[in-house]
């Protein structure tokens, strides 16, 4: 039996994030992926689980701790082979293990984990069985006055606050005056109007999921306060179609023959190598508006949205420009089954310098995207389709393919986004130009 430290892995761009709970105590036996923590920043929760079996021998966290990657959870004694020091010491290395984001706290980056103010200084004071029974509910800890012993929060006090957010009293049980999120009093607007709905025919009331709650702010922000334009322009991709086909039926032929496992290639990764080559050609909408500055990103990281049983999420590809599409084809599957599954980190969620939302195959033919802050510029995609397209002595079927590109106006002018557009057709028409 050897020791061994297991730290907190990658958790993304946080420097810090608080731990809200303690799974496992000195002495338990622990399985290998057994969660050991739970730990919480302004965009998700997540369980930090355990590389190895064994049992806990000392605990290096406790209870409303700031960790960060690298640092110590616990020392656990297991049957890991040690490795041998220059020294001739067996030594063990620390071990990172794997975050997975809660269940109950799945969404995309930047979103803010609750609508309400949080002190992550003073964690509310409640056992980890309410927290995860908050979580679950949506409701904001620290938005409530706990009823028994030192302000302990219950669950019949989450309950309680429950009801009352669903019966439209106050957000904060009487102790603060705020209008409730989402009403528009913060923008000087007239109040939301007020109705009851069942007076007019029979109503089901079903409350909204969590993913939509905390994206809900964060689109709501990014809507106001960007001044968004979109163009709407038409693609050819006729010849990349043809040629996307053919290359799928290589795949499958190579994979019967036992030569290599097969690859299902999309025209997503071919957009994806498109709006990095565009993205180059046109760097500021690789940008990030930081105060009266731009942000310059030397790197090209694509988020795409991925349709989920949980909502949706944006899985990011990293480093797309150094890519080929066979490798981004196999990286997308693997991020959009690990979004399907509930298992992408937050450092899969997190970085993106501009993000395509592509509606597919479901249809619709032009739409304006809400961009992700930071970023400057998102691209939607419908579903494409065949049209007669004049070609100087006819007409002839064409396969055109819907773009809508809608750009932070503060950053990018009318000019700038025309050219973005027409260069990105100008690939998708002709992907040898992705070349030049």
């Amino acid at each position: 039996m050897v020791t061994m430290e297991v730290n907190v892995p990658d958790i993304g761009d946080f420097d810090e994030v608080a731990v809200i709970e303690l799974l496992v105590k000195v002495g338990d036996k622990v399985r290998a992926e057994q969660s050991l923590i739970t730990v919480e920043s302004d965009k998700a929760s997540m369980e930090i689980p355990s590389s190895h079996a064994g049992v806990v021998k000392a605990l290096s966290v406790k209870l409303g701790d700031k960790v960060k990657q690298g640092s110590v959870i616990l020392v656990l004694e297991t049957d890991v082979i040690a490795t041998a020091s220059p020294s001739g010491l067996a030594v063990t290395p620390p071990v990172i293990a794997t975050p997975v984001i809660s269940s109950e706290a799945k969404q995309s980056p930047g979103l803010p984990q609750a609508d309400g103010p949080r002190n992550d200084a003073s964690l509310p004071h409640a056992s980890p069985s309410v927290r995860k029974f908050a979580r679950e509910l949506g409701v904001p800890l620290n938005e409530i006055k706990g009823s028994g012993p030192k302000g302990r929060i219950s669950q019949e006090d989450v309950q309680a606050f429950s009801r009352a957010v669903m019966a439209g009293e106050t957000r904060t049980q009487a102790q603060s005056s705020k209008a409730p999120a989402g009403d528009g009093a913060g923008l000087g607007l007239i109040p939301w109007p007020k109705v009851d709905f069942a007076k007019f025919g029979p109503i089901e009331r079903k409350e909204l999921g969590r993913i939509q709650k905390i994206s809900g702010a964060n689109l709501l922000r990014n809507a106001v306060m960007i001044p968004a334009v979109t163009n709407h322009d038409d693609a050819d991709i006729t010849e990349l179609e043809a040629f996307r086909v053919a290359t799928n039926l290589e795949n499958e032929k190579s994979a019967k023959a036992g030569n290599n496992a097969s690859v299902k290639v999309t025209m997503l990764a071919f957009l994806i190598k498109a709006c990095v080559s565009a993205l180059q050609k046109f760097p500021q909408f690789n940008s990030s508006l930081d105060g009266d500055a731009l942000v310059y990103k030397h790197y090209w990281h694509i988020g795409f949205a991925a349709d989920t049983p949980n909502g949706l999420m944006v899985p990011v590809l990293k480093d797309a420009d150094k890519k080929g599409i066979l490798q981004i084809s196999a990286e997308m599957g693997e991020l959009a089954k690990k979004a399907r599954e509930g298992k992408l980190s937050p450092a899969e969620m997190s970085g993106a310098t501009f993000t395509i939302s592509s509606l597919g195959g479901i249809g619709g033919r032009y739409f304006t995207p809400i961009i992700n802050a930071p970023e400057v510029a998102i691209l939607g995609v419908c579903r494409s389709t065949m049209e007669p397209v004049w070609n100087g002595k006819e007409f002839e079927p064409r396969l055109m393919l819907p773009l809508s590109l809608t750009w932070d106006h503060r950053v990018i002018d009318g000019a700038a986004a025309a050219r973005f557009n027409a260069h990105l057709g100008q690939i998708l028409s002709d992907f040898r130009r992705v070349l030049l």
